[in-house]
């Protein structure tokens, strides 16, 4: 697991383990906030303990981005805080959530103490504040990459922590792209000190803005490239061919895994314009 400090209070935690994953802790004099955990106990295990013996702390909220694993598999370790999430959140926790635990579980021991856990402070609409030690956390519904998702931003230090809404690759396959999009055209102009991806490097303020414009585009660019490649004599060739590259991005981000997270998108994209 890597560990950066972005400013003074915010530190953030890249997995090594899976898909370099992101938390981001959020220090005050009352306590910490943890934005998401890590898929594996090990890594958010390790975050507890910097939290509890190195800052001499506790983390008294847990903020889920989204319901994926990914993000909330370690939300059990911290038993003391409250959980906040998107209504939505909540209610694929506690369905869809439940169930891939239980099927991950034969495959991977290490997942045998892990508990899904709900979040007890909700909401729907609007923007949800969260006010602890001096410290304001906004949080807003950003969905796209999944109903739920939410993003957070630390309004004193005006950082934002993206979720999955900002990653290396928009992924909407268990989500919207319609609504992915809306979303990303949202967080524009915002003028952000940082963004703090759900996966991957933190982005610094003078890459903010072409970084969203780039993810705008690579959506606008599958729809277009799709649509143009089912219109030719060779769909199935044409849409073979229609590289990441082709689309605006880079296949080496998230060590070659967005290729992957491409196709996918891309097999949405076809079942989406040919219904």
């Amino acid at each position: 697991m890597q560990r950066e400090r972005v400013s003074d209070d915010v530190y953030v935690f890249i997995s090594d383990l899976y898909v370099q994953v992101t938390a981001g802790l959020v220090m005050t004099k009352d306590g910490a906030i943890l934005i998401d955990t890590l898929p594996f106990p090990e890594e958010t295990l390790r975050i507890k303990r910097f939290v509890e013996t190195r800052l001499r702390s506790q983390v008294r909220y847990v903020v889920n981005t989204h319901f994926h694993a990914d993000h909330t598999t370690g939300t059990c370790f911290f038993p003391g805080a409250q959980v906040v999430g998107h209504a939505r959140c909540h209610d694929l926790l506690d369905t869809r959530g439940r169930a891939s635990l239980e099927e991950a579980r034969l495959t991977s021991p290490e997942l045998q103490d892990v508990e899904v856990i709900l979040p007890d402070v909700v909401f729907e609409s609007g923007m949800l504040n969260i006010h602890l030690g001096g410290k304001t956390l906004q949080l807003w519904h950003t969905p796209g990459h999944s109903p739920d998702s939410i993003v957070c931003l630390l309004k004193e230090e005006h950082i934002l922590f993206g979720g999955d809404t900002v990653m290396p690759l928009p992924y909407f396959v268990d989500g919207s792209y319609d609504d992915f999009l809306a979303s990303l055209q949202s967080l524009q102009g915002w003028n952000f000190e940082h963004i703090v991806p759900g996966h991957g490097e933190v982005i610094l303020r003078g890459e903010i803005e072409s970084k969203i414009q780039e993810d705008i585009d690579y959506l606008l660019n599958l729809q277009r490239k799709v649509d143009k490649a089912l219109a030719s004599s060779s769909p199935r060739k044409a849409l073979n061919s229609l590289s990441v590259e082709k689309c605006g991005k880079s296949r080496i981000l998230l060590n070659g895994v967005v290729e992957q997270l491409h196709r996918q998108n891309l097999t949405k994209m076809v079942s989406q314009r040919q219904a």
